[in-house]
């Protein structure tokens, strides 16, 4: 018999639906919201009013478009946390109602560890996925972690950040250099015409397998000031190499876990997800150092690279099977607990 689940993704500013038959994705709908670009970054308050105009719409959408009815759930996932407090609260109140209404059991969803079974999706007929244990780098605009995966509930965090996560670094230099919002995307477009041995930036010296970005936010945005006090026109004269000089540093600094993780752990298979994971520049060099190693990469489609419900439901559907329930006092954090 087959499973069908309902995702909802709300932790952010984005409001998406999801419908997956077992693991194959019939649907998976996206809201964006626009109205932050004009701020430069995400307003909460505005991003929870719009989840609450989209939510209902966007659902719809979906069983529209995977053509089942809502009476044929078996059950509905949605993001517990962490993320935007009031954007949480609006999916997770339409779960518990959906829930109620249908008689079907709902699934809390941890966002980062769904990140990571993103990979499992429409993996049901032999296609190609990670076969555990592996590990993931999960890196997105407020997390950064190098996770160990044993089964899809069992992920131990081996290595995370410690300040600032390595998508902010991102967003923080286009920021500096005055790129549009969202920068890291920007960013990645003007690096590929730029030099990435331009500029030198320091990395941090850190113990063990944790991250650390402040630094380099820091050291950058000093840079750049000492820079224009000599011309006015630094940043636009070098944009392209100055992108592409701080990406190479991010990815540097991110692999170079990655590459001692596989020591200290021997697990060859190594994945990333998140929204970082769509950079051409981490993309490239993870695959160029995959092949120089003989290690085996997972590397995932872009639309599931961005915060959207189909990761949600994998997820869910995951925990259905082992029956994890959540209650309806269920509440969403802000903070990861994993």
């Amino acid at each position: 018999m087959s499973t069908y689940i309902l995702g909802i993704e709300s932790s952010c500013d984005d409001t998406s639906a999801a419908v997956i038959k077992n693991t194959q994705l019939l649907s998976n709908v996206i809201a964006n919201q626009d109205v932050h670009k004009s701020f430069g970054g995400v307003v909460p308050e505005l991003a929870s009013r719009a989840h609450q105009q989209n939510i209902i719409p966007v659902v719809e959408f979906a069983l529209n478009k995977a053509k089942i009815k809502k009476n044929q759930l078996s059950a509905i996932a949605f993001t517990r946390g962490p993320g935007l407090l009031g954007s949480l609260l609006v999916g997770t109140s339409f779960a518990k109602s959906f829930s109620l209404g249908l008689g079907i059991p709902m699934v809390e969803v941890d966002h980062l560890k769904a990140h990571i079974l993103s990979h499992f999706i429409g993996k049901e007929y032999g296609e190609e996925k990670p076969n555990f244990p592996f590990l993931c780098l999960t890196v997105s605009g407020g997390h950064t972690q190098i996770v160990k995966v044993e089964s899809p509930t069992k992920m131990t965090v081996i290595g995370r950040t410690i300040d600032d996560a390595a998508g902010e670094a991102f967003d923080k230099a286009a920021k500096i250099m005055g790129l549009p919002y969202p920068g890291g995307p920007v960013i990645d477009k003007l690096a590929k015409i730029g030099n990435p041995h331009a500029f030198e930036f320091p990395t941090p010296s850190m113990k063990g397998l944790d991250y650390s970005f402040s630094g380099l936010k820091t050291s950058f945005l000093y840079f750049l000031r000492d820079s224009l006090k000599i011309d006015d026109d630094f940043i636009e004269k070098n944009k392209a190499d100055l992108s592409a000089s701080i990406q190479y540093t991010i990815v540097t600094i991110l692999l170079n876990k990655v590459k001692r993780a596989i020591k200290e752990t021997g697990i060859k298979q190594i994945a990333i997800a998140g929204g970082v994971s769509a950079n051409s520049g981490l993309r490239d060099a993870l695959t160029l150092m995959a092949k120089q190693n003989n290690w085996k990469t997972f590397i995932p489609e872009f639309q599931f690279t961005t915060d959207n419900a189909a990761m949600i439901a994998i997820a869910g559907y995951f925990k259905y099977l082992d029956g994890d329930f959540a209650e309806q006092n269920v509440v969403p954090y802000a903070r990861s607990r994993f």
